[in-house]
């Protein structure tokens, strides 16, 4: 009798195993387009939570997580929302962390997630605007708003002596969101914008936009664009002139590819990208998976923790039910759950507790699901982008 109880215990728990719902989440990214060099590790941070909450085995009834990519570009909104419409339509994704960038992301929200009932959490859109965007409560983002980073930027200056400084933004809504806030930010503090010019993504050329800009004057140039595209052929055309030789670079300027483009030419040239001392942990627990400290690695990991704990609290995957959920999980009160505590969270979450969800970004929304926004430091030395720490 005991081998037969011990038989029919082991077949339901198979059973069981074999029946536990498999639950898609998309991560649409810019793989593609002029910040394809940070998508990769942003998207490893997001699945990196979804194999931490599938092996804890904590889900309710089981359930197990498996992420389909999607490509927003970050330049093409048509093929952004395409991207999330087959998300939804073909895979049947229950949770989207993404878009990227800012234009895709207000694209896939307004035509895409509003219209489906979907939960898009971004791990990277900055712009202001978004701030304020109709979202029928569906959207979120673990990225600071860039009017949080241009009041950064604008100390960072003030404190290292700057009074007069050269901007030019990559021409859309993250860069002139960005360049505005800067701006507004620097001339209350009494600091001069000599010029605020545009530049097109895409030119093998950009000396005649960095003649201008050499021609307003300033003590340093502002980059507010992107690395893999018009923002590194600006350095590239200022350093080949002798019109600057120290840059402030903002978020979508830090990555491993300054390194590899620049080294030391650019040496004392600084910036910031969102973090915080949260991320040591965050790094430790993915040991060499992937880059951990990539810009945005960490914020894909909190939005797709933040769409999993929700479900969990919520007891549904439906994102109608579990988008009322997402601010409780992420913010006081509640035990503080960082990076490797998943399965605790949803334990703490199953017996009727509480959490707040600090995760690799420190993780805090405000307003209607924004983060409050910490940031990394950075200054390049020796060739290396050094973090020197954090506000």
């Amino acid at each position: 009798m005991k081998k037969l109880l011990l038989a029919t215990a082991a077949t339901a728990l198979m059973g069981s195993a074999a029946t536990a719902e498999e639950i898609k989440l998309g991560v649409l990214l810019g793989f593609t387009g002029p910040l394809d060099s940070l998508a990769p590790a942003i998207a490893a941070g997001a699945e990196f939570a979804m194999a931490e909450v599938n092996d804890s085995g904590k889900m309710m009834d089981g359930i197990t997580f498996a992420p389909v990519r999607g490509d927003s570009t970050c330049i093409d909104a048509g093929a952004a929302t395409a991207s999330a419409e087959r998300l939804i339509t073909a895979d049947g994704v229950k949770g989207i962390v993404g878009a990227m960038c800012s234009g895709a992301t207000g694209a896939v929200l307004q035509n895409v997630a509003m219209p489906n009932g979907m939960v898009l959490i971004s791990p990277s859109a900055t712009s202001p605007a978004l701030s304020t965007v109709e979202d029928n409560g569906l959207f979120f983002r673990t990225a600071p708003s860039d009017a949080r980073q241009g009041e950064v930027m604008a100390n960072m200056l003030k404190e290292r002596g700057y009074s007069n400084v050269a901007v030019t933004y990559t021409n859309n809504d993250y860069g002139k969101g960005l360049a505005d806030s800067f701006a507004a930010a620097w001339e209350a503090q009494g600091g001069t914008v000599t010029i605020n010019a545009a530049h097109e993504d895409g030119k093998a050329d950009y000396s005649a936009e960095v003649g201008a800009l050499a021609s307003a004057g300033g003590d340093l140039l502002v980059v507010a664009g992107y690395v893999d595209q018009g923002g590194s052929g600006i350095i590239q055309a200022a350093l080949d002139s002798g019109a600057f030789d120290t840059f402030q670079l903002p978020d979508g300027m830090i990555s491993s590819t300054l390194e590899e483009k620049f080294g030391t030419d650019i040496d004392g040239s600084f910036g910031q990208t969102p973090g915080s001392s949260a991320a040591e942990k965050f790094a430790e627990v993915v040991g060499d998976a992937f880059d951990a400290t990539s810009t945005y690695a960490d914020n894909g990991y909190d939005a797709a923790a933040l769409i999993m704990l929700a479900m969990q609290a919520a007891g549904s995957t439906d994102p109608q039910v579990y988008k009322d959920k997402i601010m409780d999980v992420a913010n006081a009160p509640g035990e503080q759950i960082f990076p490797g505590e998943l399965g605790k969270a949803l334990e703490i979450l199953a017996s009727g507790g509480e959490v707040d969800l600090v995760g690799a970004s420190a993780v805090e929304l405000i307003g209607q699901g924004e983060s409050a926004g910490s940031y990394r430091e950075i200054e390049m030395q020796d060739g290396k982008l050094v973090t020197i720490g954090y506000r």
